[in-house]
């Protein structure tokens, strides 16, 4: 079996690079191209890694490495230019031209590809999740494994990627597009627990969602998701004050009722990295020590989660009155 470690070794580093090529890969798909100033290589990097991209103090966002993982020469990031969003996506697809530079930090994998001998594989990919599944396919490909991808969109001229995934591997690609009449049927896909599958999926919430209803009889390892959009959960468990002591420092900082894991330690003195605050991106894991968590973040595996040894402190908390965390 090849494991590749879920956190790279350069996760906090950050960089300049210079932006060497623009492609529009689909209709409001592009791709940049991103290249050390100086020539030099960039740090390798595995299938599921993304890159932060810091636009300005306050707005930064996470894309998927979606390159070639042997080309080390250029890290490459696919962005949907997103309307509603609060204007990161149509900042890089209006102001970025080539040659100028983006400050980055990375590369980071919380979604990490496992090869497996025996094991069959499942991706599963609608809109712009195809991003971290391309590498994944390619090394899957390279290594022997049975696979397939079914790649869901509206149209094959939004689906970044398609034609090129078809064309290389037409009996283990599936491209669906809604205006072909073509759907997604996961039921058919993922129906009955087996042992012998893992199954990747990335896209909305809604797919991934589904596709974890789907896989809840399966082998609690067999499901590996990637979410862009935070998942939606009730009142805290725990809805009383809870302290939370600082083992580095023997602080004890109380985090009341609305306030967040990383506002109270933070202000304590801690230094701890952040950047989506809302339980995706994983920058903010942090050690825990002891104590019951109530995880409430979209990176941590169930098995992940089950050990409660980190914690997304942006989003989760306390199950009980106490943690210890190694900060």
């Amino acid at each position: 079996m090849v494991r590749i470690r879920r956190v790279s070794f350069f996760s906090d580093v950050e960089r300049d690079l210079v932006v060497a090529a623009r492609t529009q890969l689909a209709r409001d798909v592009l791709a940049l191209d991103l290249v050390a100033h100086n020539g030099r290589d960039l740090p390798a990097w595995t299938p599921g890694s993304h890159i932060d991209v810091v636009l300005r103090p306050g707005l930064e966002r996470q894309y998927s490495l979606c390159g070639d993982v042997e080309d080390r020469s250029r890290w490459r990031i696919a962005v949907l230019r997103e309307p509603g969003g609060r204007g990161g996506s149509a900042s890089l697809h209006d102001d970025v031209a080539v040659g100028e530079r983006l400050r980055v930090r990375g590369p980071r994998n919380h979604f990490a590809f496992e090869v497996t001998p025996g094991t069959a594989y499942r991706f599963v990919a609608a809109g712009i999740g195809i991003t971290p599944l391309r590498a994944m396919v390619a090394a899957a490909d390279a290594a022997g494994a049975e696979w397939t991808l079914d790649y869901a969109g509206r149209s094959r001229a939004t689906m970044a990627f398609a034609d090129e995934l078809a064309a290389a591997h037409p009996d283990r690609v599936r491209i669906l597009a809604a205006d072909e009449g073509a759907r997604l049927d996961l039921t058919a896909l993922l129906g009955g627990p087996r042992t012998d599958t893992a199954v990747y999926a990335c896209g909305p919430a809604r797919l991934l969602d589904q596709v974890e209803d789907l896989l809840a009889g399966w082998p609690p390892q067999a499901l590996h998701v990637e979410r862009f959009e935070a998942k939606e959960f009730g009142e805290p468990v725990w809805p009383e004050p809870f302290e939370v002591e600082l083992a580095l420092t023997g602080t004890t900082v109380t985090v009341e009722p609305g306030e967040s894991v990383l506002d109270a330690v933070t202000g304590a003195g801690a230094v701890v990295l952040s950047s989506c605050r809302v339980g995706t991106c994983g920058t903010c894991e942090t050690p825990v020590l002891e104590g019951p968590v109530e995880h409430r973040d979209s990176v941590l595996t169930p098995l992940e989660q089950a050990d409660d040894t980190v914690m997304m402190v942006c989003v989760s908390r306390a199950a009980g009155p106490r943690l210890v965390l190694d900060l």
